[in-house]
């Protein structure tokens, strides 16, 4: 055999039509057609051909965990962070990790092969991390996890966070994390903004902040962490999470803002979902939505992914580990509806927010690594129209998925037998 595996006939995102040759975990070969054999082959005729979903913002720690001890009754952003604190004294390892493991099949069923996860590291048994390390060796076969020393409670409003995140760090959790918006002080938050760019500098790790996670135009933590990335050489590796302050912000603040950003190599996740479910609630109308300024951002070169950030738990109330979900809203909110904006919003769920991950093995071309989807779509545009289905998952030259296409039988007289929902232009 040439192959261990053929998928024959996909259509690519950019609209070219190719077999695609794999052997072992690796991407062998993309030919127009491939005059070779293989032990498995799958026909994608007709069908879109992507790169793996990619999710660079969650909290697995806290998903599937909706309703316990008691729901989010005002929906807004504090009192989940008040219902989680609940919940924190309540967890068991096992009880974090099932739920996990849990999350990460739904994932695997939805394509999406790639997580960066936040993990609280205020609880000072540091049961959480060391429960998703436990899962990130699991799922390692599959799915590629990155987990964040996450200082939910602030790293210098709880009085131990600090040492919990070097604990964590230490234990080999990959990122560093923080919420200088949640300390007492603004001085405090721009004060742990360096402190924790210190640590990922002195240790060789990427940066991911929840930054700026409110409606107040006066947190400008932002402005931190891209003089923090340009002054400690952390171009590249380094993220502001949600960002939606910016929403708020005086234009002229934001055009004076927006380059330096660009200018440090800092990266958007901007999570549309939760962002515009939990912002504005102190609001009656007007009421803002809280997305960050993500059309301005590309504009300036900026890159920007969308995050899922929550499923199920004591912020958010729906979810099914779907990046497609994820991106069509963001479409919505940020009024990207030009086809050109649209296929940007599916790269965005797939190649962009690899790169934010620095998941360079990623990606649809020969040499890296045999993990992909097979969508019932004609194109990247059609899948987010649809919420395309996954026909086949591969991770890592496996079959690790597989639904039949679910067509809808109709009884109609003069009308087909059977109708899916795609739609070729004329």
């Amino acid at each position: 055999m040439d192959f261990d595996l053929i998928v024959r006939g996909g259509t690519l995102p950019d609209g070219a039509v190719a077999d695609i040759g794999i052997s072992g975990e690796t991407i062998a070969a993309i030919e127009p057609r491939l005059q070779a054999s293989a032990r498995t082959e799958i026909d994608a005729s007709g069908n879109l051909v992507s790169p793996p979903f990619v999710d660079p913002h969650f909290h697995m720690d806290a998903t599937l965990s909706y309703g316990i001890p008691r729901i989010n009754a005002s929906g807004t952003l504090l009192e989940g962070i008040s219902l989680w604190g609940e919940l924190k004294p309540l967890l068991t390892h096992e009880a974090v990790r099932d739920r996990a493991l849990a999350y990460c099949d739904w994932a695997v069923s939805m394509g999406l092969l790639a997580i960066r996860t936040h993990v609280d590291v205020c609880d000072d048994r540091l049961l959480a991390v060391e429960a998703l390390l436990d899962v990130k060796k699991t799922i390692a076969p599959y799915i590629d996890l990155q987990l964040v020393a996450f200082p939910q409670d602030g790293f210098y409003r709880s009085p131990t966070a600090r040492e919990n995140t070097i604990r964590a760090l230490d234990l080999g959790v990959d990122i560093v994390g923080g919420i200088p918006h949640f300390e007492r002080t603004m001085a405090d938050g721009t004060r742990s903004v360096t402190e924790l760019c210190e640590i990922a500098a002195r240790r060789g790790l990427m940066v991911d902040l929840h930054c700026d996670e409110t409606d107040d135009p006066l947190s400008r933590h932002i402005e931190q962490l891209a003089y923090e990335t340009q002054r400690l050489g952390l171009q590249g590796r380094v993220a502001g999470s949600h960002l939606t302050s910016m929403h708020s912000m005086d234009n002229y603040y934001v055009s004076k803002l927006l380059p330096l950003i660009a200018e440090a190599g800092v990266s958007a996740i901007p999570n549309p979902l939760i962002n515009i479910m939990l912002q504005g609630r102190h609001d009656t109308f007007p009421k803002r939505r809280g997305l960050t300024r993500v059309k301005e951002m590309l504009a300036l070169g900026i890159r920007v992914g969308w995050g899922q950030d929550c499923v199920l738990d004591p912020w958010y109330s729906l979810g099914t580990a779907d990046m497609l979900d994820v991106a069509f809203m963001g479409l919505h909110v940020a009024q990207m509806s030009s086809p050109a904006d649209m296929a940007r919003c599916f790269d965005m769920v797939t190649n962009v927010n690899a790169s934010i991950m620095g998941l360079d093995h990623l990606g649809l071309a020969v040499g890296k690594r045999a993990s992909l989807v097979v969508l019932d779509a004609g194109n990247p545009v059609e899948a987010l129209r649809l919420r395309a289905e996954r026909i086949c998952v591969i991770a890592r030259g496996k079959v690790v998925a597989e639904r039949t296409r679910q067509d809808t039988r109709l009884s109609i007289d003069g009308r087909p037998a059977a109708v899916n929902r795609r739609h070729k232009a004329t």
